[in-house]
């Protein structure tokens, strides 16, 4: 009963572009669901699909490039389908009543984002999407997977373990024959190739984030005007109202339980406020820790390099000193020992020229005493001469 309701009230606050067409329900046709918004070009195998439009089971949807759309299934579950993507609806059951039932979607190309509803509540096992490369079982959460050539990437979005709202702490399972990982803690990822095990569950990086959102980047830009959107809920409205009488709910009974999810709703919309401006606050405080930090880092690190560059300025001062006094004082080595080496030569040349000039006074006075000795011969020659 409240399920649907439940839808109501999120394709009330979930409606993104205009809806005119109603599609004849017949018997042949099982519905799941209602688009409760779209973006761009958007089609199943034999129409083109607008807000407020019927979902039916095994009905493949595509979305074209820069295209998008959201499906509320009866169940309050919510499918929305990415740019350039093929989904289908495999198996659908659901018993209001009890809330028992099973999912199964396949999804063929492009982007699946699924928050899940009452069957996964009741039981958390009853919710799996198929992909080329294996299975995404959803255990009670919301999660986004992305199909491309080859590959499967599957993140999970939330809640977490500690979640403020008191709920189920959400998970995925991803396997295939080859094996099986298990995602449960928010924004963790992991990647499924052809015949080959699922990868690790890692936390996801900004650019891997970038990418998963521009699957949906289409479908968020889109908005209508308040009057737009007004005339949408309206349509909406008489929508559900008749599904819901066709069904067997009493007035008064849908009066009651629609305050009671708008209460919900807005107690929820509440705590995800505060726990925004919480998330914003703390990240604004480490921010600025960070930057503190990173100031104060700086201006530690400058002051060990200034302090570093006078130590080395004072080395290389001292360095040079030494050096210059070494050098100096072997300069002035050098100068004494050639001061002595001079000296000593000036010494050795006095003490050589006068060996010299005694010699010449030695040879001078044997020329002087030969002379003489000559002389006295001649006389005595002339002598014995004159006596003979």
């Amino acid at each position: 009963m409240k399920k649907l309701l439940a839808s109501f009230l999120a394709l009330i606050f979930l409606i993104s572009v205009n809806s005119k067409a109603e599609e004849k329900l017949t018997i042949e046709k099982q519905l799941v669901g209602i688009v409760g918004a779209i973006t761009g070009n958007v089609k199943s195998e034999n129409r083109e699909l607008k807000v407020g439009d019927k979902v039916y089971l095994n009905e493949t949807i595509y979305a074209g490039l820069g295209s998008g759309t959201q499906i509320l299934l009866l169940d309050q579950s919510t499918f929305t389908v990415g740019e350039d993507s093929e989904v289908v609806m495999d198996t659908f059951v659901f018993d209001p009543k009890t809330n028992d039932g099973k999912i199964v979607a396949s999804v063929k190309q492009g982007s699946l984002k699924v928050i899940s509803g009452l069957i996964s509540k009741k039981n958390p096992d009853s919710l799996t999407v198929k992909v080329p490369e294996g299975t995404l079982g959803s255990r009670g959460t919301e999660f986004q997977t992305m199909v491309s050539k080859g590959k499967t990437d599957t993140l999970l979005i939330g809640p977490g373990k500690n979640n403020t709202l008191g709920m189920r702490p959400g998970a995925v399972l991803v396997g295939n024959s080859l094996g099986q990982t298990l995602l449960d803690n928010p924004y963790s990822m992991t990647s499924m190739t052809k015949n080959k095990a699922p990868g690790q569950a890692k936390k996801i990086t900004k650019n891997q984030l970038k990418k998963f959102n521009k699957k949906m980047k289409s479908l968020r830009v889109a908005k209508l005007s308040p009057t737009d959107a007004k005339v949408e809920r309206k349509i909406l409205r008489k929508e559900l109202k008749k599904e819901l009488k066709s069904l067997g709910f009493e007035k008064e009974e849908i009066k009651t339980i629609i305050k009671e999810n708008i209460k919900k709703d807005k107690k929820k919309k509440v705590v995800l406020k505060k726990e925004r401006v919480e998330k914003k606050k703390k990240a604004k405080a480490k921010k600025k820790k960070a930057k503190a930090e990173k100031k104060k880092n700086k201006k530690k690190k400058a002051k060990a390099e200034k302090k570093k560059n006078k130590k080395k300025k004072v080395v290389k001062k001292k360095s040079t000193k030494k050096k210059k006094a070494v050098k100096k004082k072997a300069t002035k080595k050098k100068k004494v020992v050639k001061k002595k080496a001079t000296k000593k030569k000036k010494v050795k040349k006095k003490k050589v020229k006068k060996k010299k000039i005694k010699k010449k006074k030695i040879a001078k006075k044997k020329k002087i005493v030969k002379k003489r000795k000559a002389a006295k011969k001649k006389k005595a020659k002339k002598k014995r001469k004159k006596k003979k």
